[in-house]
C-alpha cells in the first residue's frame, strides 16, 4: 500500500506541475487573443474574463493528456535515474504492477477529461455563442468608440465618429456604405455629416440618423460621382433580429449530436471520445519509455516520447479530417488509430518481460535461419 500511494503521488505531483505550466501558457495566449478582439470593438471589454473562462474547459481537455504523459515520464524517469525503481524491482515490484497503478490514475484522468470533452466543453462553447450574440444584439451607441473606424453591427458599413457627447449625440460622423460583393454594378456611398444619433425602434432594429451633411455616390469602375446635400439621412445599422451565430457541431449537446446525420457529426463525436481514450493508451507508451539508467538522466527519452505523442495526436487530427471527408468509413472511425497506439504500448511493455524476450528471441532466430 505504501508503494501504491507513493507511485500515485509522484505521478500526480509531476502532472500537476506540468499542467500548471501548460495552462498558464495557453491561458496567456488566449487572453492576448480575446483582449485583441475586444480592443478591435468586436465585443465589450467587460466580457473578456467571461469569454476567457468559457474557453478554459476546451483548453483543459487539450492539455490534460499531455500533462499526464509528461508527468509519467518525469516521475518515473526521476525514480529510474535515482535508482528508486531499481530497488522497487529488486523487492518484487514489477513494471507491470507500476503500469497497473499508473493506469488507475489514467482512468481517473479519462473520466474527468471525458466529462469536460463530452458535456462541459460543448456547453461552454454554446454559452460563449450566447454571450457574443447578446453583446451583438445590444450593439448600437454602446458599441461605438469615438476616434476609431468600426464596422457597423450589420457589417454593411464602416463608421467613424469624431466625438460622442454626454447626451448621446454624435459629432462629425463619417460613414462608408460598401456595395454588395455579388452586385457587379453596386455603388459605394460615402456619407459625411455634422451631427448624428443612434435611434432604436420598438421592434429592435437600430438606425443611424444623420443631420446636415453630404452623400457621395459612385463606382470604382466609373468616373461619375453623384453629390447630394441633405438635411436628414437615415441608415440601418442593425436588423430587427440578430442572426444567430452559426452553431458549430462542437457546441451541440451530446444527444443532439448523436441525432445529427452526416460524416461531420460522426467525426465530432469520435473526436470528443478520442482525447479521453488516448490517456490510458499514452500511459502504456509512457511507462516503458520512462526506463532510463543513471548515466542517461531522467530526460534521456523525453525527445522520442514527445515525438510519439505528437505523432499520435497528428494521426487523430488527420483521422478526424478523413472521417469528415468520408475517406474513412464511419464504422471504422478513429478506432484504428487507437488500435495502433495500443499495439505499440503493449510491445514496449512486453519487450523487457520474460514472455516478450522469449518472443523476440524466437523472432530473431527465425530471421537468422532465413
Amino acid at each position: 500500500m505504501i508503494v501504491f500511494r507513493y507511485l500515485i503521488s509522484e505521478v500526480l505531483k509531476a502532472q500537476f506541475a506540468v499542467l500548471s505550466v501548460l495552462l498558464t501558457i495557453f491561458i496567456s495566449q488566449q487572453f492576448v487573443r480575446v483582449l485583441a478582439d475586444a480592443s478591435d470593438g468586436e465585443f465589450p471589454a467587460s466580457l473578456v474574463m467571461t469569454l476567457l473562462g468559457l474557453n478554459l474547459p476546451q483548453l483543459t481537455v487539450l492539455v490534460l493528456p499531455l500533462s499526464f504523459f509528461l508527468g509519467i515520464l518525469l516521475a518515473h524517469g526521476r525514480m529510474y535515474a535515482e535508482n528508486e525503481m531499481v530497488v522497487l524491482h529488486g523487492v518484487g515490484v514489477s513494471e507491470w504492477y507500476v503500469t497497473r497503478v499508473t493506469l488507475l490514475v489514467a482512468f481517473a484522468n479519462l473520466l474527468f477529461t471525458a466529462y469536460l470533452s463530452v458535456y462541459v466543453g460543448p456547453w461552454a462553447e454554446e454559452r460563449q455563442n450566447q454571450v457574443l450574440e447578446k453583446a451583438q444584439s445590444e450593439a448600437g451607441l454602446a458599441a461605438l468608440t469615438q476616434g476609431r473606424f468600426q464596422a457597423s453591427p450589420n457589417g454593411r458599413a464602416v463608421l467613424f465618429v469624431e466625438k460622442i457627447n454626454k447626451d448621446n449625440t454624435l459629432d462629425k460622423v463619417f460613414v462608408a456604405q460598401l456595395p454588395d460583393p455579388e452586385d457587379e454594378n453596386g455603388l459605394t456611398n460615402i456619407v459625411v455629416a455634422n451631427k448624428g444619433r443612434v435611434i432604436e425602434d420598438n421592434i429592435g432594429s437600430q438606425q443611424l440618423q444623420l443631420e446636415k451633411g453630404f452623400r457621395y455616390q459612385g463606382s470604382p469602375k466609373s468616373l461619375e460621382l453623384q453629390v447630394i446635400e441633405f438635411g436628414g439621412y437615415k441608415m440601418e445599422i442593425k436588423e430587427q433580429e440578430v442572426d444567430e451565430r452559426r452553431r458549430k457541431l462542437s457546441a451541440l449537446p451530446i444527444d443532439e449530436l448523436l441525432d445529427t446525420p452526416g460524416p461531420e457529426a460522426a467525426a465530432e463525436f469520435q473526436w470528443r471520445l478520442a482525447i479521453p481514450i488516448a490517456i490510458p493508451l499514452l500511459t502504456l507508451i509512457a511507462v516503458p519509455l520512462a526506463r532510463v539508467n543513471v548515466r542517461q538522466g531522467k530526460f534521456a527519452k523525453m525527445g522520442p516520447a514527445i515525438l510519439l505523442y505528437l505523432g499520435y495526436f497528428g494521426l487523430m487530427i488527420a483521422g478526424r479530417k478523413a472521417l469528415q471527408d468520408e475517406v474513412v468509413p464511419q464504422f471504422l472511425g478513429m478506432w484504428w488509430i487507437h488500435g495502433f497506439a495500443l499495439i505499440l504500448g503493449l510491445l514496449l511493455l512486453i519487450k523487457e518481460r520474460p514472455t516478450g524476450m522469449k518472443f523476440l528471441g524466437l523472432f530473431k532466430r527465425k530471421q537468422v535461419a532465413a
